[in-house]
């Protein structure tokens, strides 16, 4: 179990059934509510993290305002739109505290990668939003390029694959992030990739529960916590669990 002090869950969902879902290929994920995701929470430790949009919530923003109005000024949001969205809704989005826009390459329902260098560049240079990424780790390496010259960029679930490791590597020495969620969902060695990517670049990791886990061959477990304190210790652990995402969400400690 989590014996560290706080944590901060950089990726989880809210699945409210009050607003429309649209099916991913046929799927459907069960509810799963603020008031659901508190009491796994407080278990845990969390005190703050991200409602991040899912396939099935394409472009909807009703559910993810409502969500941070009901979970409190210390939680934020990433949200999806699409490119011909105005800057007038983006700055709205962000007083509401959404922290970033999402391209969801591994299962649609976002904008598509051919607008993620510019549309990536517009949200920073606007309100300060970065880049987040759904995307098998395989796929990196045509993006490498474009994922160096943009301001700020995350990558969900460790990169998902064994093969595309490396590409994700560099791009941490770099200083793009990497989420250390969905330990059920990767090909290889959960501890071995958190210390390798550690010691690219200690600022890069940010611990997620990936609640309530859709479509993962395992769900997230407590343990998952336990598991990363092994692989780095409690400074380590402090880093991913706390202060990386704390900082790069631009919350205050």
């Amino acid at each position: 179990m989590n014996s560290h002090a706080h944590v901060f869950d950089s990726h989880f969902h809210i699945i409210d059934p009050a607003f429309p879902l649209v099916p991913n290929n046929g799927y459907l994920p069960d509810p799963f509510t603020t008031s659901d995701y508190l009491v796994m929470a407080r278990s845990l430790g969390v005190v703050g993290g991200v409602v991040v949009s899912g396939s099935f919530q394409a472009f909807d923003q009703d559910y993810l305002l409502s969500a941070l109005e009901r979970l409190g000024p210390k939680f934020v949001g990433v949200t999806q739109l699409p490119a011909s969205v105005s800057d007038a809704e983006i700055r709205r989005l962000d007083e509401r505290g959404v922290r970033a826009v999402r391209f969801n390459l591994m299962r649609g329902g976002s904008e598509s990668v051919e607008h993620l260098e510019s549309f990536a560049r517009r949200v920073f240079d606007l309100v300060g939003w970065h880049a987040e990424l759904y995307v098998d780790a395989r796929d990196l390496h045509e993006l490498r390029g474009t994922l160096l010259s943009l301001p700020a960029v995350s990558i969900d679930h460790l990169g998902l694959s064994k093969e595309g490791f490396p590409t994700l590597l560099r791009l941490a020495e770099k200083g793009v992030r990497i989420k250390a969620t969905g330990f059920g969902r990767v090909e290889f060695p959960v501890g071995q990739a958190l210390r390798a990517i550690h010691a690219a670049n200690p600022h890069v990791l940010m611990f997620g529960t990936d609640l309530p886990s859709t479509r993962a061959p395992r769900p997230f477990e407590a343990n998952d916590i336990s598991l990363l304190l092994e692989a780095l210790g409690n400074e380590g652990g402090e880093l991913v669990l706390w202060k990386n995402a704390v900082n790069f969400y631009r919350l205050p400690c």
